[in-house]
């Protein structure tokens, strides 16, 4: 019998040599803490509106109220993705694998929208020089970087987010992997009954009947003689 795609790349361990569990509940932690640190600086350019808006007497008013609403939902998808890594981490840590779905989907999201950036460069190559254009006048090494060819700078933005595309899936696969085993060892813990025709048996948890200590071994055989 062949083993499915999925199950090949089943595993229990990740980075560090730690389990995939505790994988998941440091990501969804540090994501939570990420979102936390986004959510506090909006919250404060919301507060304070003189010192983090644009001053320059070319904007209008319509453009500074642009602003706050930009905020306001930035706002929003922080506090959203604050709630969704922290039901990811409630679910690894309490065994609940529905809760982990929806930060793994999320990453695939992520994932996805990244991948089309990366086609766009390919299909776009000149919006890294119009991007670059955009830039900040004391922007460091910007001049360097301008004077680099359309095909170097394609090459250089690709290698760049193909690394950061093989790190998300690399964390995808951790969860996933969390997902089934917390999803495995919700249903290892069903107690099941069987029935014969006089009596019902309840079998325990197989982790339980793992844990079961042996009895003691007979004593050894000895033939006697006469």
């Amino acid at each position: 019998m062949t083993a499915s795609p999925w199950d090949r790349w089943y595993s229990t361990r990740c980075c560090l040599c730690c389990h995939v569990r505790t994988g998941t509940i440091i990501l969804g932690v540090w994501y939570m803490l990420i979102n936390a640190v986004v959510l506090l600086i909006l919250l404060t350019a919301l507060n304070d509106p003189e010192q983090y808006h644009l001053t320059s007497a070319e904007l209008a008013n319509d453009l500074d109220v642009m602003d706050d609403a930009n905020m306001c939902i930035a706002s929003a998808i922080s506090l959203l993705m604050i709630l969704i890594c922290g039901m990811a981490t409630y679910g690894a840590y309490k065994l609940r694998p529905a809760w982990i779905i929806p930060f793994f989907c999320y990453q695939i999201f992520d994932f996805a929208l990244n991948t089309l950036v990366a086609v766009s460069i390919v299909v776009y190559p000149n919006t890294i020089q119009d991007y670059l254009q955009q830039l900040p006048e004391n922007f460091p090494y910007k001049e360097e970087v301008a004077a680099l060819s359309n095909v170097c700078l394609v090459v250089i933005v690709l290698l760049f987010i193909g690394c950061i595309l093989g790190f998300k899936a690399y964390l995808i696969a951790c969860v996933w992997n969390c997902y089934r085993y917390v999803s495995g060892r919700g249903s290892s813990e069903i107690l099941l009954y069987v029935t014969t025709n006089d009596t019902t048996v309840l079998l325990p948890p197989y982790d339980d009947s793992v844990s079961v200590p042996p009895k003691q071994a007979p004593p050894p055989y000895t033939t006697v003689t006469a």
